[in-house]
C-alpha cells in the first residue's frame, strides 16, 4: 500500500516540464492568429488610365505595407540606372547587413559578388530581402541613406501618408503607407519605367545564383489579364497586394490590406479587378502621371545649375539658375574726344570732296532721267506710226548717216521714221508642225510610273500582328498607323501598315510580326498610353 501512495503522489518524469511548454506553444499560436486577425483591413481600386478611384475602402489608413515595400526600392533602382548612377551589370558585393535579412531570400553570402540585373529580378519575382537591401545599399551606400531617398521620392510621387524605414519592408516602427499610396505607385512603375515593368509578369526569373519562382504565380496565371504586380505579408500587415491587370483598353490597380490568407486575398482581389472593369468606361482618354523630376544620390552636394543643363548625377539639393536676360540694353556712345588741327582740316577737306561728288552724281542722274523719257516717248510715236495705214504713210527710204560723238540729247523727236522692210521668203526646207500626229512620225508609249508593291512577309514565323483600334475613316486609321510607327520605329520597322475596313468601322493594324514581337510591342505601347491588341494567324 505505501508503494502505491508514493506512486500516485510522485508524477511521471518529465509531465511536468512538457505541460507548461504546451502551454506556451498553444498561447504563442493563438497570439500570433490574433495579430493576423488585428492586421486592419483596406483596400482600393483605381482605373490606371487616368488615376480614377472607383472603390476605397480605408484607403487612408496607415498600415504595415510588408513587401509592398520592394515596389519602391525597384523604382529607385530603375531611376538611377537610367542617370547613369549605376548599371545592370554592375557587380555589388553583398554586406553583411544584407546577407543578415531574414527570409524570404536569395541566401546571399557577405563579400559575395553578383551582378545588379540578378538583385533586381530576385527582388520583383521571388521578394528576397536580402537582395532588396543590397540594392539600396549599392546605390546609396547605407540602407538608412537609401531609406531617405525612398522617403524623398515617394514625396515627390505624392504618397502623403507613406514612411519608410528600410528597403525590404519587414516590419519596423513607423515603417507604414496605405491603400491608396501603393497604388499611386504601382501606376507610376507601370507608365514611368514601361521597359522594366515585364519583370513583375514573371512567374520564373534566373537570379544568378539560381532559378526562382514568382510569390504569386497563382494569381497572374488565373485571373485574366493580370501582369503584376507585387506581393507582401508579415504578421503585423496580414497579406497584401497591389495587382494589375489589363483586357482591352481598360486597365485597372487593385491594392488590398490585411488578408487572412493567400487565398482570400487572391479571391478579394480578383473580386475588386472585376468590379473594377465592370465600373471602368471601355474608352477613356490616357491621363499619365506626371514623372517627378531626378534629385540624384541623397550623399550629393548642393549646385547651382542653369536652367537649360543637365542634373548632375550626384546632388542632394538643386539650384536652378535661369540664363535669360530681362533686357537688352544698348552701349552707352564712346565719349568724344578734341580732334588735333590737322586731323580736323583734313576731315573739312574730305567733306568737300564728297559733297561735289554727290553734286556731279545728281546732274548726271537727272540726264539720265531725260534719256529715258526721250526714249520712251520716241518708242510710242514709232508704235503709233506702225498701226497706221500703208496709204496714210509717206514713202521713204533709209538712209544711214555717217555716226558722230552726240554733244546734247534732244527730247523731241519731230517726225517718225519708219523704214519699209521685206519679210524674208520660207525655206523650201521647213516642214509644218501638224496639230494630229501624222503615221509616218512614231509616238513613243508614256511610260507609267513604277508600281510598289509591298507584301507580309512570312518569313521568320511573322504571321502575328497587332491592331491598335478602330476609326471612323480610313484617313484617322492611316494617320494613327504612321504616327505609332514614328514613335515605336524600333519595334515597328519592318511591320507593314494596313488599314481594314469591317462594320465596325476602319481598323488600324500591323503585320508581318512574330508573336514575341507583337506582345512585347503591345506592352510598349499600352505604357505609352495607346489602345494595342495582338492579332493571330487566321
Amino acid at each position: 500500500m505505501k508503494s502505491n501512495v508514493q506512486a500516485r503522489g510522485v508524477p511521471r518524469a518529465g509531465t511536468g516540464r512538457i505541460f507548461p511548454l504546451l502551454l506556451i506553444a498553444f498561447a504563442m499560436m493563438i497570439a500570433m492568429s490574433a495579430r493576423t486577425m488585428a492586421a486592419e483591413y483596406a483596400a482600393l481600386v483605381m482605373d490606371a488610365r487616368n488615376g480614377k478611384v472607383l472603390h476605397a475602402t480605408n484607403a487612408d489608413t496607415r498600415l504595415h505595407p510588408a513587401s509592398l515595400t520592394k515596389m519602391m526600392t525597384l523604382y529607385i533602382a530603375f531611376e538611377a540606372i537610367e542617370h547613369g548612377e549605376i548599371s545592370l551589370d554592375d557587380d555589388v558585393t553583398i554586406s553583411r547587413n544584407a546577407a543578415n535579412e531574414a527570409p524570404s531570400k536569395l541566401g546571399l553570402s557577405p563579400g559575395q559578388k553578383i551582378k545588379l540585373r540578378y538583385l533586381i529580378r530576385a527582388a520583383a519575382v521571388k521578394s528576397a530581402n536580402d537582395a532588396a537591401t543590397a540594392i539600396g545599399e549599392a546605390i546609396e551606400g547605407s540602407e538608412a541613406a537609401f531609406a531617405r531617398r525612398m522617403n524623398r521620392t515617394a514625396k515627390a510621387l505624392g504618397m502623403s501618408r507613406t514612411t519608410f524605414k528600410n528597403a525590404h519592408g519587414l516590419t519596423e516602427e513607423g515603417h507604414l503607407s496605405t491603400a491608396r499610396d501603393m497604388s499611386v505607385l504601382g501606376r507610376h512603375l507601370f507608365y514611368d519605367y514601361p521597359d522594366y515593368y515585364n519583370l513583375f509578369s514573371r512567374t520564373t526569373a534566373d537570379a544568378g545564383v539560381r532559378m526562382v519562382s514568382h510569390t504569386n504565380t497563382r494569381f497572374l496565371t488565373s485571373y485574366e489579364g493580370a501582369d503584376g504586380i507585387k506581393t507582401g505579408y508579415t504578421v503585423a500587415s496580414g497579406f497584401n497586394l497591389t495587382a494589375s491587370a489589363h483586357r482591352g483598353d481598360q486597365r485597372i490597380i487593385t491594392t488590398v490590406f490585411g488578408g487572412k490568407s493567400t487565398a482570400t486575398r487572391n479571391a478579394k482581389v480578383a473580386e475588386l479587378m472585376d468590379l473594377g472593369f465592370k465600373r471602368a468606361p471601355s474608352r477613356v482618354a490616357v491621363v499619365k502621371p506626371a514623372k517627378p523630376p531626378y534629385l540624384g544620390k541623397i550623399g550629393g552636394d548642393t549646385v547651382m545649375v542653369a536652367a537649360n543643363q543637365d542634373t548632375p548625377a550626384t546632388v542632394s539639393k538643386i539650384i536652378r539658375v535661369s540664363t535669360k536676360m530681362s533686357a537688352s540694353p544698348l552701349p552707352k556712345l564712346r565719349p568724344a574726344q578734341a580732334l588735333a588741327p590737322e586731323t580736323e582740316e583734313l576731315l573739312l577737306a574730305a567733306s568737300d570732296d564728297v559733297m561735289s561728288a554727290l553734286a556731279k552724281a545728281e546732274q548726271d542722274a537727272a540726264i539720265l532721267a531725260a534719256a529715258s523719257d526721250a526714249a520712251t516717248e520716241a518708242t510710242t510715236l514709232l508704235a503709233e506710226a506702225a498701226r497706221a495705214q500703208p496709204s496714210e504713210m509717206p514713202a521713204v527710204t533709209p538712209t544711214l548717216a555717217p555716226q558722230t560723238a552726240p554733244t546734247e540729247i534732244k527730247p523731241v523727236v519731230a517726225q517718225a521714221v519708219v523704214p519699209t522692210v521685206a519679210p524674208l521668203p520660207r525655206p523650201a526646207t521647213l516642214q509644218l508642225a501638224s496639230i494630229e500626229p501624222t503615221s509616218a512620225i512614231a509616238v513613243e508609249p508614256a511610260v507609267s510610273a513604277p508600281e510598289v508593291v509591298t507584301r507580309l512577309s512570312t518569313s521568320g514565323n511573322r504571321y502575328w500582328g497587332i491592331n491598335i483600334g478602330t476609326y471612323g475613316s480610313e484617313y484617322e486609321a492611316r494617320k494613327e498607323l504612321l504616327k505609332t510607327a514614328l514613335s515605336e520605329v524600333e519595334m515597328l520597322d519592318g511591320a507593314l501598315r494596313k488599314v481594314v475596313q469591317t462594320k465596325r468601322g476602319f481598323d488600324a493594324n500591323f503585320l508581318g510580326m512574330t508573336e514575341d514581337m507583337a506582345a512585347l510591342t503591345c506592352r510598349r505601347l499600352e505604357a505609352r498610353g495607346t489602345d494595342c491588341n495582338t492579332i493571330g494567324p487566321s
